[in-house]
């Protein structure tokens, strides 16, 4: 099969495309995600994958495989998914009710595993093999490919690194995202300063603002300390850095890398590379199409 149907299924949007074996976007189309229930998102996942084969038909009359990233945690071996920001905490029986309706061949994992899958494909971390993309948002998590392989863990949880627990301190918020979550992402930022979003906060160090700068500097100092962590268990030769808090990386960088250096295994420190995402919003994308291509 010369191309695939990649979907890059998000809390609140969805990207459908035809990619080609050269990574090659032939067409695509963004909209809202139908997210009131399990039932209307799987319905629209087989109205999107029914348009893109009409818009870009398959040659010889193939259906083309799809492959699908979700926010949360997908179940390998059952099917299912758990995406809590979707349809609520139940585990629906995504590849199976997909499969059953669309006769196609679906491939499906979690979005981290898509964005670590895409780098490593086309981007920033291309044919490394031991490489970790962390996307670091609204929350923080971890796609992780060690030794070529996609590391998933017992239950396939492996990569919910947002749980470190880095400060002795416990706070309440800490028992629903996680330590590092908490104090590193999006909203935490946005948090220290009083304000509804991290943009603010951007905005505000953009001006020269004392507090806003602060600010982020702590969020930096722990964005290093949990990214040291990582550095020291899992010995990557890159580590990508990606999602939307990453869009002002320039911000975070130089103390990322400097805690990162002082706390993290020193042998592992001085060789792992902290880079920017090259693939932008596409790396979730042209990940679903690497998995969709590597099930054929």
């Amino acid at each position: 099969m010369d191309s695939v149907i990649a979907i890059d299924l998000g809390g609140t949007k969805l990207c459908v495309a035809v990619v080609d074996r050269g990574g090659n976007v032939l067409w695509r189309k963004k909209l809202p995600v139908a997210n009131e229930s399990s039932a209307a998102t799987i319905e629209q996942l087989v109205q999107v994958i029914r348009e893109a084969e009409t818009a870009f038909p398959a040659s010889r009359n193939n259906s083309r495989p799809a492959g699908i990233i979700v926010p949360g945690i997908y179940f390998a071996e059952t099917g299912n998914a758990w995406a809590p920001n979707l349809w609520g905490r139940e585990e629906v029986p995504l590849r199976s009710e997909l499969e059953d309706r669309l006769k196609l061949r679906i491939a499906i994992d979690s979005d981290r595993a898509g964005y670590v899958l895409g780098e490593r494909w086309l981007g920033a971390a291309r044919g490394l093999n031991d490489v970790v993309f962390l996307a670091v948002g609204t929350g923080i998590g971890a796609g992780i490919v060690a030794g070529g392989q996609l590391l998933r863990g017992h239950s396939d949880i492996a990569g919910a690194v947002g749980w470190f627990a880095l400060n002795p301190s416990r706070s309440e918020i800490y028992t629903q995202v996680g330590c590092w979550e908490a104090e590193g992402a999006g909203p935490g930022l946005a948090r220290r300063l009083g304000v509804v979003s991290a943009e603010q906060v951007i905005s505000a160090a953009r001006r020269g603002d004392p507090a806003a700068i602060e600010a982020i500097e702590q969020s930096a100092r722990y964005l290093g300390m949990g990214i040291a962590n990582i550095v020291s268990i899992l010995n990557p030769e890159m580590i990508v850095l990606g999602g939307g808090l990453m869009q002002a990386a320039d911000l975070f960088l130089d103390s990322i890398r400097r805690v990162m250096t002082r706390c993290a295994q020193p042998i592992a420190a001085r060789q792992v590379r902290i880079e920017v995402s090259r693939l932008g919003e596409d790396a979730g994308l042209l990940g679903a199409a690497r998995l969709a291509f590597d099930h054929i």
